[in-house]
């Protein structure tokens, strides 16, 4: 810095030396980001208490949930709640086709949006880019437009009240397409064409390339499809009727008979469980999740 180098502040000449607008300027960051983490402890603690409400609800007495004023921790843990929820439930039996019908949905769904994509991202054919824009419309299109004619072709193939229903109603989901090309088109080109000159086919580098590069966001589609499919219940409602068959949330739907007979209590110590698989998994892949919701958006 040079002699002549100044600062205009409030009339007067400063030299850019002055430590008094560096130290302003410190303050300020220091107060924003201040600010800034208030304000997202906020809303931490906005989103993160109705599961607490929801955990030490589940260990009270079913008198107690509802109780004015609120008692967020109660005196007393009742843990036979969770004892009581198996024993008089066929919780096993909710879990296991929530289990089945989220694994299966889940895979296919990343397999077959893995594979368009690529279809989609690489692969240069007449009015592709037209039918990619039809395809991805159809996200507008509220299910409940063709929500009946839907299930009077499932009902017509003989599979209605059978957990394949649900399998081959979200076997493919354009959101999944859409998320794998947007980070397909983020790997060079130039990997795909030293594949081809090796003598690879299309399968082949779908399947040793862009596999392998992509699992963030293989990441991501595969916990956006368990959550949305283990959390689902307008789907079970309308396919599935015999009991056998029902998921954790039609199941956990049977105990709220009416307002003054239901046991609370039991109700959300079936919740709590059934929140914990999601918990873990979103624990474990939180980091491709991350990075692959990040990079999906951009394009280069």
């Amino acid at each position: 810095m040079t002699e002549t180098q100044v600062l205009v502040t409030g009339g007067t000449l400063r030299k850019l030396s002055d430590p008094a607008p560096v130290g302003r300027a410190r303050t300020r960051l220091t107060v924003g980001r201040t600010l800034g983490y208030i304000a997202l402890i906020i809303a931490a603690v906005g989103l993160l208490a109705p599961f607490f409400w929801m955990v030490m609800s589940s260990l009270k007495n079913a008198n107690e949930v509802f109780s004015v004023p609120v008692v967020w921790v109660p005196e007393t843990f009742v843990w036979q709640n969770y004892i009581d929820i198996w024993t008089k439930s066929n919780m096993l039996v909710w879990i296991r086709n929530t289990l089945f019908l989220a694994v299966s949905v889940t895979f296919l769904q990343v397999l077959t949006g893995s594979f368009a994509a690529y279809g989609f991202a690489r692969m240069k054919f007449a009015g592709r880019d037209i039918l990619f824009l039809v395809y991805i419309g159809t996200i507008a299109v509220p299910w409940q437009s063709y929500m009946i004619p839907q299930f009077i072709l499932l009902s017509n193939l003989k599979v209605s009240n059978t957990l394949w229903a649900i399998i081959l109603l979200q076997a493919f989901g354009a959101f999944g397409v859409f998320l794998m090309k947007q980070y397909y088109e983020t790997i060079p080109e130039e990997l795909s064409e030293a594949a081809r000159l090796d003598g690879l086919s299309e399968y082949g580098i779908w399947r040793r390339i862009m596999l392998p590069l992509s699992v963030p966001a293989i990441a991501s589609l595969t916990l956006l499809t368990f959550v949305n499919t283990w959390n689902d219940y307008l789907g079970p409602l309308i396919y599935l009727r015999n009991p056998d068959l029902w998921t954790i949330q039609l199941g956990l739907k049977s105990f709220v008979s009416n307002l003054f007979d239901t046991n609370y209590a039991l109700l959300f110590a079936g919740l709590t469980i059934s929140v914990v698989p999601i918990a873990i998994i979103f624990l474990l892949g939180q980091k491709y999740f991350v990075e692959g919701i990040a990079t999906s958006g951009l394009k280069g």
